[in-house]
């Protein structure tokens, strides 16, 4: 190649780079350095075709020595950003993007570059004053308009993303991506009906999008519209590209209406993923599907290494001096009508306040309901930080010197696990809301008992066990159970045995509903009793019974209602049958409160051991199994036992108003016995250890 034709080879490239031809690009590229392999501009934009293959470490290995040839090549600058942001080298990208900037500060490019990368350095408030930098550069950005969007439903400056989100698609009205983001945020401000149309528009423009398929399944599953749930996740996982999580957010929403045809393959699947590391599923879910603490592990370590890692931006908290009032502060989204709230109101009344300060940080909705009125007046300070990001609600926590973060929601539903990654205090413990661990290196303590995490499975939970002598918390408060129903007003037959479980449906599995099917078939006149939340469930429970051989008439199921006329409810049956592997939980203390004994069989993971601690704690150990082949042998017996049933329901008569499971006050002073306990070890310097409180008196 003679001097002259190298400059005509470029233009060639160049001509075929930009009409897309990348491989015939590439070609001439290479030919002009097989020549001169100093030529700056064929190492660029040979980089640039490597990056736009899929390639970034070629990438950035083309552009890194193009730019030793012209480190002031603005362009390049920001290419090689590109590429160092796709290879995770982040400070590196910033670095070149930020050179990019200095060298043209009239380039919007490595602005709006620089603003994803600190997105995923959740570096928000920095993301969002780059992406407004390129905005005010050019003004009809739409990219960086959705992206800014983003930024500020991060910060939850939810009105300010809606209209970025709006002036994006001004801009460009066929912008997909734009229309399904718009979606997550409407669906997150509880719009649904509008959230559900701007998911639909995405779809119409881009029929094959799978994250807005998905997105579209998860508004659907919030809804518990579960059969659409399940179409939309099976549209996301037709697409090239489907969400990491698809398949197992469609499986969780099959399960709520025993959609159980593919559950045993799509477990095994599921189990593969999650041990080679992905973020395959929610930790919740993951509850729900296996008895296996270590799996459980496995999945909320992938999911807080990829959705809450540790962040250390607001620094560490130093040291605090010894004071007499400990600050407990209790961080949920569930201070209103809620099982969490239910358990929890009776002690954050009954705390001691001459030893406790006790705060409540409330991420969830005001349903302005009679609980989260009176968990309002429960708490010294009650502060509604909704609107406020992870990032102001740590450091409010820390402004407050909050001593122990109580986190009652965890991976559940509306959780908020950042404002813990940021560390909120010194002292940061998981209870109630989520039964596993959270697998996080800021979360200090998992609050549970020795029927929870037995002796040898402390290495299941990352965090550091407190055992009380009973986990679960209850309002001595709470209604009782009146007599209001008779079994013909609730379809039970006037005689024969009554057996129930009012767990929530996703709890059912095929494994189960054998043993309960097995029950029946050994019991004759027996009917099971079943709480079902949509005409799907009872449908498809039905099929499954006569599947089994099972007349369908012998499954009853009741709604949802009000509080005390569900806890009368349970007094028209004989015996709760827990579910396996993810046990009653406040549905089991419901049981025992209005009087009805609760059969379990204990598992491996601590959602599977919350039926046997319950039991231990109202004195019955007699109804725990350890085997589905006992816990039918001893549900077979007792539904033919009436007098043997009626003896245990007498000794559960007498154990409820001794027991420590209903003893609010007493279990209080357990619990803060826990926290003196903690915090002793803070204030001398010490590591969180195991604790094991004995029973207070």
């Amino acid at each position: 190649m003679n001097a002259h034709a190298a400059p005509q080879r470029l233009q060639q490239a160049i001509a075929l780079h930009r009409a897309g031809q990348l491989a015939s690009a590439r070609t001439l590229y290479q030919e002009i350095l097989s020549r001169e392999p100093e030529h700056f501009d064929a190492l660029h934009l040979l980089g640039v075709t490597a990056a736009q293959s899929g390639n970034p470490q070629q990438a950035a290995v083309l552009i890194g020595r193009a730019l030793a040839i012209d480190p002031n090549n603005a362009a390049a600058h920001v290419n090689h950003g590109l590429a160092l942001k796709e290879l995770g080298r982040l400070d590196a990208a910033l670095e070149s993007l930020r050179r990019a900037t200095v060298l043209d500060p009239r380039l919007p490019e490595p602005h709006y570059l620089s603003g994803l990368v600190l997105m995923q350095l959740a570096q928000y408030d920095a993301a969002l004053a780059s992406l407004e930098r390129a905005i005010a550069l050019k003004p009809d950005f739409a990219p960086a308009l959705c992206d800014r969007g983003l930024v500020l439903k991060k910060l939850r400056q939810y009105p300010a993303a809606l209209v970025s989100y709006d002036r994006a698609i001004a801009l460009k009205p066929d912008f997909a991506e734009a229309w399904c983001d718009r979606g997550n945020l409407l669906k997150e401000l509880k719009h649904h009906e509008a959230a559900l149309a701007s998911y639909d528009r995405a779809l119409a423009l881009k029929a094959d999008f799978a994250e807005a398929h998905a997105n579209r399944g998860n508004l659907l599953r919030d809804l518990a519209r579960y059969g659409e749930a399940v179409r939309s996740y099976d549209a996301a996982l037709a697409c090239s590209a489907a969400p990491a999580t698809a398949r197992a957010m469609r499986l969780y929403a099959a399960m709520h209406i025993a959609l159980w045809h593919d559950l045993d393959a799509e477990r095994v699947r599921l189990a593969a993923d999650l041990e080679r590391g992905e973020a395959a599923a929610h930790p919740f879910g993951v509850l729900t599907l296996f008895d296996d603490a270590h799996l459980q592990r496995q999945a909320a370590e992938n999911w807080m290494r990829t959705e809450c890692p540790p962040d250390a931006s607001l620094g560490p908290i130093g040291q605090r001096a010894r004071r007499q009032r400990i600050r407990v502060g209790y961080f949920s989204a569930d201070f209103r009508e809620h099982a969490v709230a239910t358990l929890i109101a009776g002690v954050l009344e009954a705390h001691d306040r001459a030893r406790f300060e006790v705060s409540g940080f409330s991420f969830g909705p005001d349903t302005g309901d009679p609980m989260r009125r009176r968990l309002e007046h429960a708490f010294e300070r009650f502060i509604d930080v909704r609107e406020r990001s992870d990032r102001e609600v740590a450091r409010l926590a820390r402004d407050l010197e909050i001593d122990i973060a109580i986190d009652l929601t965890g991976f559940t539903a509306d959780g908020r696990p950042r404002i813990l990654a940021l560390r909120a205090a010194p002292l940061q413990a998981s209870y109630l809301g989520y039964v596993g661990t959270m697998a996080a290196p800021y979360m200090d303590y998992l609050i549970a008992d020795a029927a929870l995490v037995p002796a040898g499975a402390e290495r299941h939970y990352a965090e550091k066990i407190v055992y009380l002598p009973s986990y679960q918390p209850n309002d001595a408060r709470r209604a009782a159970a009146e007599a209001l129903f008779s079994r013909a007003e609730l379809g039970l037959p006037a005689a024969g045995m009554v057996y129930c479980c009012f767990n929530a449906s996703y709890k059912l599995n095929p494994a189960t509903f054998d043993s309960w099917m097995r029950i029946l078939q050994a019991t004759p006149g027996s009917v099971l009793f079943l709480y079902a939340g949509s005409a799907a469930i009872i449908d498809n429970l039905r099929r499954e019974a006569r599947s089994r051989g099972v007349d369908a008439g012998r499954l009853v199921f009741g709604g949802k209602l009000p509080f005390r006329e569900y806890l009368a409810r349970y007094r028209t049956a004989d015996l709760f049958l827990d579910t396996l592997p993810y046990n009653a939980g406040t549905t089991a203390s419901d049981a025992l409160w209005a009087g009805l004994p609760v059969l379990t069989c204990a598992g491996e993971a601590l959602a599977a051991r919350m039926g046997s601690s319950l039991l231990r704690a109202i004195g019955l150990p007699e109804l725990i199994t350890t085997s589905m082949q006992d816990y039918e042998r001893l549900a077979i017996e007792l539904g033919r036992d009436p007098a043997r049933l009626a003896a245990l329901r007498a000794k559960l008569a007498v154990q409820r108003e001794s027991a420590e499971l209903f003893d609010t006050a007493r279990f209080t002073r357990s619990l803060e016995k826990a926290y003196l306990e903690m915090y002793e070890r803070y204030s001398a310097g010490l590591p969180p250890a195991h604790i094991k409180v004995e029973p207070a008196h």
